[in-house]
Order: C-alpha cells, then structure tokens, then sequence
C-alpha cells in the first residue's frame, strides 16, 4: 500500500477523509491496532502498486462498486451478525432454543416456520395434519407470536423471518407484539424474507399467482417505508436457487434478476427508488469450492452496484449496496460420517467472511438427519465465533483482493451472470422468466449434471461416493415431542372459540374488499386484524378467493 502509484494514493487520501473519516466518527474500529501474532501490523486495506483499472473494477471498501465490500472498515469496525437459524415444535419450545442461543453469544435471531405457516394454514386445518412443528415452529395467530418472543427486547434484538407467502401477516405479528412490549415500530430491526420468485423456481411453498403476490411484497414496501425504516422489506435469496442445484454464476444471476423484477415493481406501483432499495437485502449459499463462493459475493455486489445505478437511476449510495446473509450449504451436508460436515461448514463460512457478508448462519453437522441438537447448534455457532475471534480474518478488509485467481473469477462470475440476466430481460423480466419456466429449467439441468458428475465418481463427495467406513456410531438425534401437534391444534381452537366472531369476520370482510381493489392498501388492515387475534389462515384463505392459487407449469 505504501509503494501504489500517484493516481492511487491521491484516491486512497480522498477515501480516508471521506468515506472513512465519516464512519470511524460514529463507529469506532474494534480496536486501536491490529497485529498478527508476530507483531506484523495489519493495515485497514491494501492497495496493488500500479493502478491500471483498480479504481474502475473494485474502488475503496464502502465505496462504488463496492467490490470490496459495503462497509469502510467491514470487520474491523464490527463483527457479522451471528444469526442462528431455529424454530421446531411449539412457539414455547422455540422460545427456549432463542434464549438458550443468545445466552451462548448468537447476536440475532432467525426464524424458521412449519410448512403450514409458509403455505398460510393455521394448525387446526386438515392439510396441516402431521406436518406442524416437524420443520419448524407452528404460528397461527398473534398469540403464538407473543410466545415465540416472550422476554426477547425486539428494540435490542433483530429479528429475521424466513415467511415467503404469508410474510406480511407475520410481520403483522411481530409489530403487534413490539406494541404489547411498548416498543416504537421505528425502532425494529430485522428481515423478513418476502422472496416469492424463488418459490416458484426452487422451493415450492407459494400461494398466489405471481402478479398478486408482488402486489403483497410492494405493499410491504411501502408500510415498512413509512412506518419501519430500520427493516429489510424483503430477503432476495439465492440460497435456494442453490440448494435446487444452481450453479454459482446461475445463482447471482437468477437472484439479482429477481431483485430487478421486485425493484421494477415497486417503481411501477408509484415508490421512489431511493425510498426503498436501501432495505433491500439478500440471502446467498456458501457451498464447498471456496474461491468460487469468495468470489461469487464480490462479483453479486459490483454487478448490483451497476444494475442499480445504470439501470434503475438510484441516487443514494446506500441504494447500490448489495448487503447480503449467509448460510452455509444445506445440500451439501452428507448423512454418513456427520463429523465431516465441521469441516465443510468451516470452510464455506470462512468463504462468506473473506467474500463480505453482514450475517451468518451455520449450519450443524447432524442437519442431514434431524432438526439439529443443542449440542451440535453450539458448536455451528462456535465456529463463527472462532473465525471471528481466533483466526485474524476480519482484521482486514478484503484481504484477498489482488489475487490473480480472485480477480479472474470475480471477473468470470460477474460476465457471465451479466448474459443470463441479459437473457431473462430480453424475455420481459424474472416473472416472465418463470411463467415461461425457463429458470426452472436452467435449475434442473445444472442438478442432473451434478448428480451425474457424482454417480460416475467425478465429483468426490467424501465419506459418500469416496473414502466409506464400514460401520458408522449412530450420532443423538433430535426428536419433536408427538404431542406438540394436539397441543397446537388444541391451542387455535380455543382461541378461536374465546373471540368475538363479529369482530373477526368484520376485519376479514374489510381484508377482501381491500384484496379486490387493487389500489387498497393491505398492509394496516393485517396489523390491525392480527391485534385482534384474526389468524394467518383465515388472512391468507380470504387471499386465496380473490387472487387465487398458483398452479406450476409441467416442464418437459
């Protein structure tokens, strides 16, 4: 850094009193001075000695493109959240997994939701039978609500929820507990994830045809612009686009034209760009072939950057940054030898730190067989901890920049996401794209190349296809308690019984009327309604008459 050429050093002074000076005012570094064990000083960023297009292709950290991250300081400044995902059983049971994680120095938490509640049925509904609380907690109305976030402080606690469908309601819930705990809705921080797109592509669990439920996720934009401005409106997640067999440029391609169609449908509906795209956030895998992850982030930011300010006009700096989450590999967690998955988990969290997320979650190693155990959650939380603490990763910015390798793959990464957004724009945008079923498609037929490279043994996945044991100690697995789906079914139906039905049909009747005006504003009628206890599925089966169920096209 001391030796960069003139053109370079007069950008780095303008930087550090800039960007920089104004960062470090309010949000001091975590420490005076940075040093390996050796007592090597470690610098805030390195530069390359020449210029050549350093400015152009990745600038200062904080600054456009952003290639070096979104932060001035990143890590240096503050760590990464550690945000834990859990949810199973009761909202009681829950509720003591969040207490038990954040007594053990998780930083914020992540809700994970039953396939009844993502697909809008309270308990008691005959389609929920067998499925409540197996994959993750079970909330039907406000009441549950208030026990899944029983004396968590949500001015003090962020709070994210992975809810596609039905995210509104939720966070209707949330905001009406914040009230009971006499807590201001301005100060609420936290995502919900709000990403239908990749429901119909990857994961399955929508309701509504597309058209209605973008109406729904830019409704929420405007409420949370009002009334919220500390929360991100919506997750755009790549994650599962992953797990469904993506590859990593197919990845930060389908994810950021998802992020334009949502973008473009909140302008059309009359929002101001710049009044919104700063709570936009991201949800991105982190799979096995590390520097294709580390670099997968940085081309996803630059390549934001630009979408953002070429194509959409955005002003704001905060508007062009990529801010994202993380989660470690699902898919890539294996049954046998359960042990290895430490080490996978390792390796691809240690890829999001160096590539710049702003949270993490790792996943525990028995994920392949059972909803994890405490035993085995503490020590997926222990390995951020370690990264974070122990291995000197976050005492630098972007500390592989320069790398020829690095460079060339983000480079790669970013041109060839860059055509298949090209592609789907050609064919009217990402909710074309998928009516069209040509991102399903892209999915489907990178999965089977992927499972035919490991059927043949061309791909290694160890302890599977390569380097087998015999016998294998059965590792403790988690159980949900048979009983806690009578408990929950019993719980609705007695809350259903002890409210006033003039009222409850009032505000369901208000929420249609609204449903089938398109100008109607939905958001408060659902803030107002779950107050008095109207549940999830009575709100999502009034949706459902008017807008309708979403069938998918059979792909050949």
């Amino acid at each position: 850094m001391k030796h960069s050429s003139p053109p370079l050093t007069d950008a780095l002074k303008r930087w550090e009193d800039t960007t920089l000076r104004s960062v470090l005012e309010r949000f001091p570094e975590r420490k005076t001075h940075f040093q390996t064990p050796s007592d090597i000083p470690v610098e805030r960023i390195y530069l390359p000695e020449r210029d050549d297009t350093y400015l152009q292709k990745l600038g200062f950290p904080g600054d456009y493109p952003f290639t070096r991250g979104v932060q001035p300081t990143m890590y240096r400044g503050r760590l990464w959240t550690m945000r834990q995902y859990a949810g199973f059983g009761s909202a009681a049971e829950t509720n003591r997994r969040f207490h038990y994680l954040l007594a053990q120095g998780q930083t914020g938490l992540s809700v994970a939701f039953d396939l009844p509640t993502q697909i809008g049925y309270d308990a008691d509904h005959p389609l929920a039978t067998g499925e409540v609380g197996k994959v993750g907690v079970s909330i039907s109305s406000l009441a549950d609500m208030e026990t899944l976030l029983q004396d968590i402080p949500l001015n003090r606690v962020s709070v994210s929820m992975t809810i596609n469908a039905p995210a509104s309601i939720l966070l209707a819930m949330v905001i009406g507990v914040a009230r009971k705990q006499g807590v201001d809705t301005r100060e609420l921080r936290g995502t919900v994830q709000n990403d239908i797109l990749k429901e119909y592509v990857a994961r399955g669990t929508y309701i509504y045809p597309p058209r209605h439920s973008m109406r729904l996720i830019t409704d929420l934009f405007r409420y949370c612009s009002r009334h919220l401005p500390h929360w991100n409106t919506i997750s755009i997640s790549g994650y599962h686009i992953r797990e469904a067999g993506s590859t990593a440029v197919q990845e930060v391609a389908f994810t950021l034209a998802n992020g334009m169609a949502y973008v473009r449908s909140a302008r059309d509906a009359g929002l101001d760009v710049d009044d919104f795209a700063a709570r936009l956030s991201f949800f991105f895998n982190a799979h096995n072939n590390f520097f294709e992850e580390i670099a997968k982030f940085r081309a996803a930011r630059r390549l934001w950057a630009r979408i953002m300010r070429e194509e959409f006009g955005a002003r704001k700096p905060r508007s062009l940054k990529l801010r994202f989450h993380t989660q470690t590999g699902g898919s890539t967690l294996t049954a046998q030898q359960p042990e290895n998955n430490i080490v996978r988990v390792t390796m691809q969290a240690l890829a999001a730190v160096l590539g710049g997320t702003q949270s993490l979650h790792t996943n525990s190693m028995d994920e392949a067989l059972s909803l994890p155990t405490e035993k085995s959650v503490r020590t997926a939380l222990r390995t951020q901890q370690i990264l974070a603490y122990e291995s000197g990763v976050a005492d630098t910015v972007d500390p592989l920049a320069g790398a020829y390798f690095i460079e060339y793959l983000t480079d790669e990464i970013e041109r060839r996401a860059a055509e298949y957004i090209e592609r789907i724009e050609a064919m009217g945008g990402a909710v074309q794209a998928v009516e069209q079923g040509y991102i399903q498609r892209q999915i489907q037929d990178a999965a089977y190349r992927t499972q035919q490279a490991i059927e043949s043994g061309q791909e290694i996945v160890v302890g599977v296809n390569r380097f087998r044991v015999a016998e294998e100690t059965a590792p403790e697995i988690m159980r949900v308690d048979a009983g806690a789906q009578q408990a929950q079914v019993a719980a609705v139906q007695t809350l259903k019984a002890s409210r006033d039905a003039a009222t409850v049909n009032a505000w369901l009747q208000r929420i249609e009327n609204a449903a089938r005006d398109d100008q109607a504003e939905l958001m408060p009628l659902f803030v107002a309604a779950v107050q008095d206890y109207v549940t999830l599925g009575e709100i999502s089966d009034v949706l459902r008459r008017v807008f309708g169920e979403y069938q998918a096209p059979t792909l050949l």
